[in-house]
């Protein structure tokens, strides 16, 4: 194992790589601790750095025990008395599947009037796609009724300012006035969706606890950081941190340990390849299998102590 290269999360980001005899001077110095996760190649996913035979003294035993009764994730009911150790998360799907039901959703989408239905419609199919430690069975519960409300609502909110503006002489705002009603119907998407994620046919009771403010704000970063050609990939991995820290009803902590550097190369490399068309199901897989095990559940304050 000594010619290894290892890498641990820290503060909710990646760290190194390192040397095997690096990483276990960390370990000496208590900065990687045997509940920090740590990865490297070869590995299905991110561990416990005690959960790795002969990586910590004395911390190669099972993992940690669950605690009885617990709610691991979610405080929408206990099942199986089970808690579990965290790690990352996964997703997988038939790419003829996602084909055929991806474009089902374009389609419905370009259509409007459907969108809110086929929108519930493809959820319903790819939540289940998503393995979470310690919550089996993961689904989603959601109904069409408020998204359809707060699409038609928002988009005839939309109508009536673009009326108001054009008899104004303000034509030149209806781009910000529809770009304000995106971010607004994507900031409801978020909170509904992650209230209605269940397991075991049990809601998580999960709630996001972002403000709109904030969520603005990181749109507006994401649109400045485009003309820097290549901070794009970092203000969406800070994001998705952003994003993960404000998921709220959970017992154990949920991170995004992505950096911006793997972010911005594997970005590219998937639009290169989608400029051949064939190659996009394949890619948009590979792409959300990437950031699905950089999110991990991890104890809280694990990582503030790393």
């Amino acid at each position: 194992m000594s010619n290894r290269s290892w890498f641990y999360a820290s503060n909710g980001q990646q760290q190194g790589p390192f040397p095997e005899a690096q990483l276990r001077d960390l370990i000496t110095r208590g900065t990687v601790r045997a509940d920090t996760l740590v990865w490297s190649e070869g590995m299905s996913g991110w561990q416990r750095a005690g959960e790795i035979p002969g990586l910590i003294p004395g911390g190669s035993g099972p993992p940690l025990a669950p605690q009885p009764g617990g709610v691991p994730m979610g405080g929408g009911g206990s099942y199986g008395g089970g808690g579990y150790s965290g790690g990352p998360l996964s997703i997988n799907f038939g790419i003829l599947e996602f084909v055929w039901r991806s474009l089902v959703l374009v389609i419905g989408v370009l259509l409007f009037i459907p969108a809110p239905w086929v929108l519930v419609w493809y959820l319903k199919w790819i939540v289940p796609c998503v393995q979470v430690p310690g919550r089996p069975n993961l689904s989603f519960t959601g109904e069409v009724t408020p998204v359809a409300v707060w699409y038609f609502g928002l988009i005839l909110g939309f109508a009536v300012l673009a009326v108001v503006l054009s008899f104004s002489g303000m034509d030149r705002f209806n781009n910000v006035g529809g770009s304000i009603v995106q971010i607004v119907l994507y900031w409801l998407l978020l909170k509904w969706f992650i209230a209605n994620l269940a397991s075991n046919e049990q809601p998580l009771g999960l709630s996001f606890s972002g403000s709109i403010w904030a969520y603005l704000g990181w749109s507006i970063l994401t649109v400045i950081s485009i003309f820097t050609i290549i901070g794009w990939g970092w203000v969406y991995a800070a994001w998705m941190r952003w994003f993960c820290r404000n998921i709220q009803g959970t017992r154990r902590e949920v991170l995004f340990i992505g950096s911006g550097l793997e972010f911005l190369w594997r970005a590219i490399v998937a639009a290169l390849a989608s400029v051949f068309i064939i190659p996009i199901p394949w890619v948009y897989r590979w792409m959300w299998q990437w950031l699905a095990s950089q999110t991990v559940l991890t104890e809280r304050g694990a990582h503030a102590n790393a």
